[in-house]
Order: structure tokens, then sequence, then C-alpha cells
């Protein structure tokens, strides 16, 4: 264990709040918060993963999906258990809400496993995603100080539900990050995530002006997947930046939330309206002539061409669109 650094004593019971996330949970002593990650013990909060991972992989970048940063490249991905949201749709369920065993492994070990990756397989650095990166913080912080010493890109796939002071802790090691919007609506948040949107929207507002940052939107049929939720989630997304790549995800069916797969037409739809103010707009989980290609904003070819996570073809010069010239928004 290690102790957290986000927290407050609150009485003389010794009972503490974790500031780390906008759960802002009581902790009485003996008890964890909702992450269940977090532990008061004798009136000091700990990190019970400190180190511990459930899961480690070479990516593709576009696997994390990051499609405008070090394309083609891959990530040394990690995570571990543990998460301060309750989705009812979660894919990764099994850790992020249950009790995986993990192995245990140090800063330094994954920041020279990711450097002896370097030159042998394109690894640009270290990814921290599976489960909810942000409850990992103290081990992510000094990983991510670490690996940004040693030349290395840090990557973090979150759902942006963190305190400001803690993320502007961790900004200036991070690289990229890719942000969940799950929805647009707060009683969506509410209802489904057990979260709330406005620290999402803050943290992507926050990461956009220190780091590279795609967001990916689940759609969910029935729930976020109005034309004019959508808009919105749009329009606020191109005051920010219209050049923010954006993913629509298709939803399938898992843990508690058994409802019909995302119709494409649904992506379809999703993809018109964002493509009216966004210059790279993608459709995830479905094959989709076109849905993960990059394409110029000006002249409207393909500049990126993917097949699945790989890249099949590159018509850029010097980050430009080799046809017309237009600067193509590239991390690399």
């Amino acid at each position: 264990m290690k102790e957290a650094r986000y927290y407050e004593r609150v009485d003389t019971q010794d009972a503490v709040r974790c500031l780390l996330c906008p759960k802002r949970c009581f902790i009485r002593p003996g008890a964890s918060g909702l992450c269940r990650t977090r532990k008061n013990v004798e009136g000091k909060l700990y990190s019970t993963i400190y180190g511990e991972y459930t899961s480690i992989a070479l990516d593709p970048m576009e696997k994390k999906p990051l499609y405008h940063f070090y394309p083609g490249s891959t990530v040394l991905s990690l995570g571990t258990r543990g998460c301060n949201l309750l989705c009812k749709f979660c894919q990764n369920w099994e850790i992020s809400q249950g009790n995986a065993p993990t192995e245990h492994i140090e800063p330094g070990e994954i920041t020279a496993l990711a450097k002896k990756y370097r030159d042998r397989a394109r690894c640009v650095g270290i990814a921290y995603t599976y489960s909810e990166p942000v409850v990992w913080y103290e081990f992510v912080t000094d990983t991510a100080r670490l690996a940004h010493e040693e030349g290395l890109r840090n990557v973090l796939v979150t759902n942006g539900e963190i305190n400001p002071e803690p993320l502007d802790e961790l900004l200036p090691y991070i690289d990229a990050m890719n942000i969940d919007v799950k929805g647009f609506r707060d009683e969506f948040y509410r209802k489904i995530c057990g979260g709330s949107l406005e620290p999402v929207l803050k943290t992507v507002e926050l990461a956009a002006r220190k780091c590279h940052v795609e967001v990916t939107n689940l759609i969910i049929p029935g729930l976020n997947d109005s034309p004019g939720e959508i808009a919105e989630l749009v329009d606020w997304l191109s005051g920010l930046g219209d050049h923010i790549p954006i993913h629509f995800s298709r939803y399938f069916p898992n843990y508690k939330l058994d409802l019909p797969p995302t119709p494409l037409e649904t992506l379809r739809m999703a993809g018109e309206i964002a493509r009216k103010k966004l210059k790279y707009v993608y459709l995830g989980n479905v094959r989709e002539p076109g849905g993960n290609d990059t394409f110029c904003y000006r002249c409207g070819r393909v500049v990126i061409k993917r097949v699945g996570f790989q890249i099949a073809e590159r018509h850029l010069e010097n980050g430009s669109c080799e046809y017309c010239g237009a600067r193509i928004h590239i991390v690399e």
C-alpha cells in the first residue's frame, strides 16, 4: 500500500475524505471508497493497488483509440482493478467491478520494459488503460514522471472523473488522452454510470490545453442516441477545437445492460452531424467503409487508410495532405 496524495481528515474519529475525484468519498477507519482501491487505515488514506496490475500488453496505438497520436505505433498498455464509476454497460467489468487477481510491478520496471520495445516494436511509451487509471493515481503519476525522464510518451485512457487539482499535477507528464464522454445529459450519467457529466467536460477542457486529446462516445440505443444530444456534444467539442477527433463507438450488450446493439444507421447519423463541425470523425466497434480512415478536411481524400488497427496506406508529407497540402492535426 502507498499513502494517497489527495485526502483530508474530517473529524476526530479518524475518518477521512478522499479528494481525488468528484465522489469525495467519506471513509471511516477500515473502510474503502466507492472505487474499492483507497482504504482508511487508522486515519490515513492508502492506495491498495500501487503497482498492482491485472493485465499488460503491447497494443496498437489505434486500439486506445488514438488515431492522431503516433499513428501506426505501439504502446505498452497496462491496467489495474477498480473504478470510480458504476457503468451498467462496462465491457471490462470483471476488473473494474470485480476482484481480478493482480501481479506487482514497479515504475522502473514498466519503464524499462517500454524502453526495451521502443526500437524492436516502435513502442513510443506507456498507456494506462483497460480499467480506470484515475483510481491508480499514485502509481500512474510516479510511472509517468519516470517515463518522461526516459523520453517515453504517456497515454491516459480515462472516464475523466477526476478533480482539477490532481489532474493539474498529472498533466505535465501526460502526452495524450482518450477521454470517454459517455453522454451529454447529467441524468444519463447519474442513472447509467453512477457519476456526473460536468467534471468530465471540465477534464476535457483542461486536458485539451495541455496535451493531445481524443474523445470517445459510446452510443447506446434509447439512452444517449438522440440527434439533439449528439449535436449538443458536437457543438461543445467544436467550441474547444474543431481539430479534436471524436470516436462514435457501437454499443453491444454487456454487464448489467441488455439492449440491442446500436443500429448502424444511428452511428452514420452521428457521423453526419459531427462532420458538419469537426474535422476528424470515426466510427468504432463496427466494420463501416471509411469509418476508421482519416480524411483530409479540405479535399476529402483519404490520408490514412486503416484496416482494423493497422495502417494500410499513408498519404502525408511533413504532416500535410499530399494531395492538397492541408495541415493534418497529427502528433508524431
